[in-house]
């Protein structure tokens, strides 16, 4: 399909990117964050009223008839005025890459019967029963709230505003705060109950406080970011603006200092015993056990899990996971079985396993990509097998034949669930299908599903899956629609992230729209996952050690010569490359150090110097850089610049706080300083995300292909 397409519910052309813009890649419209309630009687939810509606309301699902119903619409909470989110949520949205609107997550109590929000920083609040909408009220608050979370009982709502944790009556008849900063602290910026930046950005961990099961206390996270490095991000765009300081923990440099308190709703304060690690990975408070938390040594190749004693602050050591790159984070743990037994994931014998108090239950066939639910016989898992481009989801028995496994979803493809009792809601999406489904299931039988109202996708993807190479590289292959084997060459273009922690070589549709439009431009797409991505077990991820670059660019350049030995119409005379974030780097580095190989790149937001990119992601894969200064000189790209001899195209968003401008403008200035031609595009006001608004959208990719069209030698249209 060439670039038009129509609507659904408009009736009018539109651009296949222009659509992909407004649908958010075709994700609005469809159901997610589901809760189910502890009787199994309904499921709530979030989704957009339509597939085009960036605002996401609240709905519930009746298990027994099926039927939904809109809980709460933002709105008419906010009779349709515009969101005005405080910075601490537009933060927290920009490390989760989120760009809906409304009601993006929401809280609830134990039982499902209370729900509280924030929409523009405002605090509301639900209660749900009988078949009618429930009466929004919104609470008094101190200021604009900030991870409103509500307790078990449904009795309060705790919050942090401005760097405080508060609590609010849900009657609304007093809110108070239970801790602060005080005295020097406010100084040196000190907050408590939030997520420092890289907890956020590489550790998952969004929150900074969580209450006890019984709704009487809350553990607290204490953020002193003083002796970290704040850098600065100014708009050149608009100069009479003050530039905004962050603090950044640069590889090598310090990072936050963190503490823990319990805090009781009667006002006492216990510090919680110090683990003498550098890294507060995770937290986790359950009805069956104490508190736990995962902590993380600095080099990450010691991670320890400890219990708190809620009652004086002591910690005692229940695990500690070593290896000798590092220890992974997994979703989901640590955590406790009803009956007590610690529940954790680590590297053993070739494979990420499941661990049941310290012993595998998993077996080295399963690479386990996260927790999902600790029920009272199994553990609900995610998982790959054989096959790295599917993810499955699986109980694994803790009891009876320990270690038995059960496959819940049935076809192939990329599955994710959420389970309460005997309902689970299970998230399927296929090859053949470009959106997922959710279907409820009780007892294991299907009962209900639950509505998506994305838009279809103009594109069908024509893509073929394919295992290449001694080191069995898994790679996707695009052509243009209706191409016929055999009838002309194309030019190829690479379309990686090739990076640790993300796969482009899934088995889903949606992945393959934009590659398969990019196609349709003229190009063969090659997506290829080599080593250092997930789901192929420890010894295939820790292959980039020390060393991203000749690693992870070799595996694109194999893949790329072994599948053109497969498909003679591939044009390896006219390769391009194009990435963001790692695939940015990865783009530049092709051209830099293939360019025998790879004639023309375009490097979104790319790390050029590993020097300036954060401590917790980069000292992983390379060390510290005092320690290993040559594993960041081979890594870097400014050592390269010299030699470059193909066209570059480099694009940043300038107001980036994840990949600072700073990369693309320091490679900049190393190319002209040796007379080195290429491009830079500045992007105005843009984040580590790629411009959501629909003619910025368009433009930046329809400016993208003619640039590398005219790089490659193409025939490019004149508008």
């Amino acid at each position: 399909m060439g670039r038009m397409a129509i609507c659904q519910g408009r009736g009018v052309a539109d651009s296949f990117l222009r659509l992909q813009a407004r649908t958010q890649r075709f994700t609005l419209g469809v159901p997610r964050e589901f809760r189910i309630a502890p009787d199994g009687s309904r499921v709530l939810f979030t989704r957009s009223l339509s597939g085009t509606e960036r605002r996401h309301s609240l709905w519930c699902l009746d298990v027994a008839s099926g039927r939904e119903r809109l809980l709460v619409d933002p709105a008419v909470v906010l009779a349709d005025a515009d969101e005005n989110l405080p910075p601490e949520e537009r933060a927290r949205r920009e490390r989760s890459r989120t760009q809906a609107a409304g009601i993006i997550g929401y809280t609830t109590d134990e039982q499902c019967r209370t729900i509280a929000f924030t929409l523009s920083g405002r605090l509301f609040v639900a209660d749900i029963g009988g078949d009618a909408r429930p009466t929004v009220r919104e609470l008094t608050t101190a200021g604009p709230v900030f991870d409103p979370q509500i307790d078990p009982t449904g009795e309060r709502v705790g919050y942090v505003h401005d760097g405080a944790v508060r609590v609010v009556e849900i009657d609304g008849s007093a809110d108070r705060i239970l801790i602060e900063p005080e005295g020097d602290d406010i100084a040196d910026d000190v907050t408590w109950g939030l997520a420092e930046f890289v907890a956020g950005e590489e550790m998952g961990r969004m929150h900074g406080f969580w209450w006890s099961p019984s709704g009487t206390a809350l553990l607290a996270a204490r953020v002193d970011p003083a002796l970290v490095t704040r850098w600065h991000i100014s708009d050149p765009a608009h100069p009479e603006r003050r530039p905004v300081s962050v603090p950044y923990p640069a590889a090598g440099t310090n990072n936050v200092e963190i503490d823990l308190a319990l805090l009781g709703l009667d006002g006492s304060r216990m510090p919680v015993e110090s683990s003498g690690d550098e890294y507060l990975a995770a937290v986790r408070w359950t009805p069956d056990g104490p508190p736990l938390i995962a902590t993380q040594s600095r080099d990450q190749r010691t991670l320890r899990v400890f219990s708190i004693d809620p009652d004086t602050g002591a910690i005692t050591r229940r695990q500690e996971l070593t290896d000798k790159h590092w220890i992974d984070l997994v979703t989901g743990v640590p955590t406790w079985t009803p009956d007590g037994e610690l529940v954790t994931v680590a590297p053993v014998d070739g494979a990420t396993r499941l661990l049941l108090d310290g012993q595998p239950i998993s077996g080295p066939e399963l690479q386990i990509r996260s927790v999902l639910d600790v029920g009272d016989e199994d553990v609900l898992c995610t998982a790959s097998a054989e096959d790295p481009t599917q993810v499955h989801v699986y109980a694994i028995s803790t009891s009876g034949p320990a270690g038995t496994v059960r496959r819940l979803s049935g076809v192939d493809g990329v599955h994710g669930a959420s389970r309460r009792g005997d309902v689970t809601v299970l998230v399927s999406a296929s090859l053949d299908r470009t959106s997922s489904t959710a279907s409820v299931l009780v007892k294991g039988k299907k009962v209900a599903e639950v509505s998506s109202l994305a838009v279809t996708a103009p594109v069908t993807p024509n893509v073929t899956m394919l295992t290449v190479g001694d080191r069995e590289l898994r790679a996707a292959l695009l052509f243009p629609t209706g191409h016929r084997p055999g009838s002309g060459k194309l030019p190829v273009l690479l379309d990686p992230y090739g990076g640790p922690h993300a796969q482009r070589v899934l088995s889903t549709g949606r992945a393959f729209l934009e590659p398969q439009w990019l196609a349709d431009q003229g190009f063969a797409v090659l997506v290829v996952d080599g080593r250092g991505t997930p789901g192929r077990g420890p010894d295939w991820e820790r292959a980039v050690y020390h060393d991203f670059a000749d690693v992870t660019l070799n595996d694109q350049i194999d893949a790329l010569h072994a599948v053109a030995a497969r498909h003679p119409d591939l044009d390896t005379s006219r390769v391009g490359i194009r990435g963001w974030s790692y695939g940015g780097y990865l783009a530049a580095l092709a051209v830099l150090r293939r360019p025998d190989a790879v004639h023309a790149a375009i490097a979104g937001a790319p790390v050029t110097d590993w020097r300036l990119y954060d401590t917790h992601y980069t000292e992983r894969y390379l060390g510290r850089p005092d320690e290993h200064p040559e594993v960041y000189e081979r890594n870097s790209l400014l050592p390269d610049a010299p030699g470059l001899r193909r066209p570059l195209l480099l694009i940043h968003g300038l107001a980036d706080d994840n990949v600072f401008a700073a990369h693309t403008l320091r490679l900049s200035a190393t190319l002209l300083a040796h007379g080195r031609p290429h491009t830079v595009l500045p992007l105005t006001g843009a984040t580590h995300m790629s411009p959501s608004a629909e003619a910025e959208a368009e433009n930046l990719m329809l400016l993208q292909i003619t640039w590398l069209k005219r790089a490659l030698g193409m025939p490019v249209e004149q508008n």
